[in-house]
């Protein structure tokens, strides 16, 4: 069977500034990007394999651009989390490209299929870093709790039979249903007092009321002893080397002008990839050492 031929009606325009950047004027580029015309299947099917087998960058470019339509759909999901909706939007693209990069033709899907993973992980990755200062989610079970249960609270505090219902349709525990609630429900705050606070709000900053241990007299001695024990430490492991290897990692590492491989190499008459053999097996030798 032939494959499809594009006509030159059906192809897709050139990048226009309004669809450049989503942030610059984001009513623009939703209208922009909504003009472009959807691909067919056979359409999508023969660029999908003229970048999987030709890696032709023009047919990477029309997929693209036919599918942003469908990121701004997505990242208008996410609009609960009080994010810039040109950020969200932006992050998705990033996921569309990867999709596009990967997509292979032979699968038997669509490409919005295959592409909404793809968006959809780099739209969640962006709120995890930027929605507290503080994460909130770090493990694969928090990150779905973090997106989940915002929907299933339903704006009351959870009881224990909810958390344990919730929990059960998550794969989690309740207990971590519970911990991730108190995190939503949390807040961030600035650790000085912002400039235009009065006197009785400057002073709840935790600037004024948390200790500062660091000049604390059994901190300071602690520290120095602990610095000493480890300077001793590392003296030891560096006097089980020998003597070329001791040479070698302290000029590399260990003084403020520092050789380089070439600089050694010349001066030991061997190649500059076998000095760089010795320092591992001297820096896995010291590593062992300084391993409790």
């Amino acid at each position: 069977m032939s494959k499809p031929i594009l006509h030159a009606p059906t192809m897709l325009p050139a990048l226009s500034p309004a669809m450049a950047v989503p942030g610059v004027n984001l009513g623009s580029y939703i209208h922009a990007v909504h003009q472009v015309a959807l691909l067919s299947a056979e359409e999508e099917h023969s660029l999908a394999e003229r970048l999987f087998f030709e890696q032709d960058l023009d047919a990477a470019r029309q997929l693209v651009l036919a599918h942003l339509r469908f990121v701004v759909h997505i990242a208008r999901s996410y609009a609960g989390y009080g994010l810039p909706q040109a950020d969200l939007i932006q992050e998705g693209n990033v996921g569309l490209m990867k999709a596009v990069k990967r997509f292979d033709p032979r699968m038997g899907v669509r490409l919005v299929s295959f592409a909404v993973h793809w968006i959809k992980a780099e739209i969640h990755e962006y709120v995890i870093r930027n929605w507290r200062i503080v994460k909130v989610a770090t493990t694969k079970a928090q990150r779905k709790l973090f997106f989940n249960l915002r929907s299933k609270r339903k704006g009351h505090r959870l009881n224990r039979a909810e958390a344990e219902a919730i929990a059960q349709e998550l794969a989690v525990t309740a207990e971590q249903v519970l911990e991730m609630e108190g995190r939503l429900a949390a807040h961030d705050a600035a650790f000085d007092a912002a400039p235009d606070d009065d006197d009785e709000r400057s002073m709840q900053a935790p600037a004024h009321y948390l200790e500062d241990h660091r000049y604390d007299p059994a901190r300071v001695l602690e520290d120095s002893d602990q610095e000493a024990h480890e300077v001793d430490r590392l003296q030891t492991a560096l006097m089980r080397l020998d003597e070329r290897s001791r040479d070698i990692l302290t000029r590399r590492w260990l003084i403020e002008d520092k050789a380089t491989l070439q600089e050694l190499a010349s001066e030991y008459k061997v190649s500059a990839e076998r000095i760089r053999q010795i320092e591992k097996v001297a820096m896995d030798k010291i590593k062992v050492a300084l391993t409790p």
